[in-house]
């Protein structure tokens, strides 16, 4: 991307977060844009680019102190009924702009560390029970053999790949491990031509699945296939990769 290109994207992606300008990380993932291709030849600063586009800078904010992101995720525990995986973090901001965003939540640890920092924090307060005994499952169920760690991570990096049947609007967003063998299986079972479009490379595919799904509901037609426009196969596009 040139000066002007940047500028607009930065345009742009404001815009859609409601005149929020992105900041250099959540750029870098949507546009697959890299710091050395903007610094330090065109600024010094992110924040200057920013300001160069008419975006206000974002205002710095503090962490969020540990308690009140446990709470967060007591609430969200009780709203799913299970412990949240990165999916459900990212798409419970989505609907909630007061809950924070799944970054927030990284200050917390590991997935272990924040639901043993969550049972201890409800630790000998009945009002609680329900999410001790629901993070007691996930403590219990880590517990697995090097055998079965290895298998873990041998598929731990997954892919949400978007696909479009035929010349008609219609495309299937999935998941799989292995693109080459989906799209294969995919191939024999339709009748007319297919054309992968996108991967987003994740290590949770689940809830990326899960989140484009609800972003697309209202265009759902059968299963994982849905009625997509121009305008939202270049937003499923901007995502190369998300951990």
């Amino acid at each position: 991307m040139n000066k002007q290109e940047i500028l607009s994207e930065i345009k742009r992606i404001a815009e859609e977060c409601g005149g929020k300008a992105p900041g250099a990380q959540r750029f870098a993932t949507e546009t697959g844009l890299r710091k050395s291709e903007w610094y330090p030849n065109l600024w010094l600063r992110w924040g200057d680019a920013i300001s160069e586009a008419g975006c206000q800078p974002n205002v710095f904010k503090t962490a969020h102190e540990n308690d009140f992101l446990i709470k967060k995720y007591i609430e969200l525990i009780r709203e799913i009924g299970h412990f949240p995986i990165e999916g459900e973090l990212r798409i419970k901001r989505k609907t909630d702009r007061d809950f924070p965003n799944h970054s927030a939540f990284s200050q917390l640890g590991s997935k272990q560390d924040r639901v043993k920092k969550i049972i201890e924090y409800c630790n000998g307060q009945s009002e609680f029970d329900d999410i001790t005994s629901i993070c007691s499952v996930v403590v219990k169920t880590s517990r697995e053999t090097p055998e079965a760690i290895e298998s873990s991570n041998s598929d731990k990096i997954g892919y949400v790949y978007l696909i479009r049947h035929g010349t008609r609007n219609e495309y299937k967003i999935g998941r799989t491990n292995n693109p080459v063998r989906r799209e294969g299986e995919i191939r024999l079972e339709l009748p007319e031509k297919i054309q992968p479009i996108h991967y987003i490379e994740t290590d949770d595919p689940a809830g990326v699945e899960s989140y484009w799904h609800s972003r697309f509901l209202s265009k759902r037609k059968e299963g994982e296939w849905f009625s997509l426009t121009v305008k939202d196969v270049r937003a499923f596009k901007r995502w190369r990769r998300i951990y």
